[in-house]
C-alpha cells in the first residue's frame, strides 16, 4: 500500500519535468526559426502539464483548461485533421453540437434558478451594459490601436459587439457560476 502512495506523486513530478523539457525544446526550436517543427513539443508541454497538475490538489482545477490548450495547439499545427473525416466536413456538426450542448445545460436548470435572477436584476443590468457598451468600445479601441487592415479591425469590433453566446454559457456552466444569469444576459 505504501509503494502505491509513493508512486503516484513520482509520476506527477515526472510529468511536470517532461513538461518543462518539452517547453524548453519548443522554445529552442522556435528561436532557431523552425516553428513548424516545434508544434509537437508545445502539444506535449500542455499534455504533460495537465497530467502533472492532476497530482496536486491546488492545481487539479486547471487540468481541463491546460488540455484545452493542448487541443488548440494540436489544431493550430495540424488543422487538416480537424476539417474533415473522409468526405464529411466537420463544420456540418457545429449546429447539432451547439443544440446538444444547450439542451444539456438547459436540463440541468430549473425555474428556481431564474427566480434568483429576477429577484436581483442588478446583475442583468451590469451584464447588459457591459455587453452593449463596454465590450464594443473596447473592441473599437483595440481595432484602432492595433493598426490592422480595415477588414480585420472590423472583425475585432464585431467580436466586441457580440461577446456572449454558447461559449460563455458553457464556461459559466463548467465554472459552476450563475448559469441562469449568463443565459439571461
Amino acid at each position: 500500500h505504501k509503494t502505491r502512495i509513493l508512486k503516484k506523486p513520482i509520476i506527477y513530478k515526472i510529468s511536470l519535468g517532461l513538461a518543462i523539457l518539452a517547453l524548453l525544446i519548443f522554445i529552442a526550436t522556435a528561436t532557431m526559426g523552425k516553428l513548424s517543427e516545434a508544434g509537437l513539443f508545445i502539444v506535449l508541454f500542455f499534455v504533460f502539464l495537465g497530467l502533472g497538475f492532476r497530482g496536486y490538489k491546488a492545481l487539479k482545477g486547471y487540468v481541463f483548461a491546460v488540455l484545452i490548450f493542448a487541443g488548440v495547439s494540436l489544431s493550430l499545427y495540424w488543422p487538416e485533421y480537424f476539417v474533415r473525416i473522409g468526405e464529411f466536413k466537420l463544420t456540418n456538426l457545429i449546429i447539432p453540437l451547439i443544440q446538444i450542448i444547450m439542451f444539456g445545460m438547459g436540463t440541468s436548470m430549473s425555474i428556481k434558478d431564474f427566480a434568483g435572477v429576477i429577484k436581483s436584476p442588478k446583475g442583468v443590468l451590469v451584464g447588459v451594459v457591459a455587453q452593449l457598451a463596454i465590450m464594443p468600445l473596447v473592441g473599437y479601441l483595440l481595432a484602432n490601436a492595433s493598426g490592422f487592415p480595415p477588414e480585420i479591425a472590423a472583425g475585432i469590433i464585431l467580436i466586441g459587439c457580440s461577446p456572449s453566446g454558447v461559449a460563455s454559457n458553457v464556461m459559466a456552466y463548467l465554472a459552476k457560476a450563475n448559469l441562469a444569469l449568463s443565459i439571461t444576459i
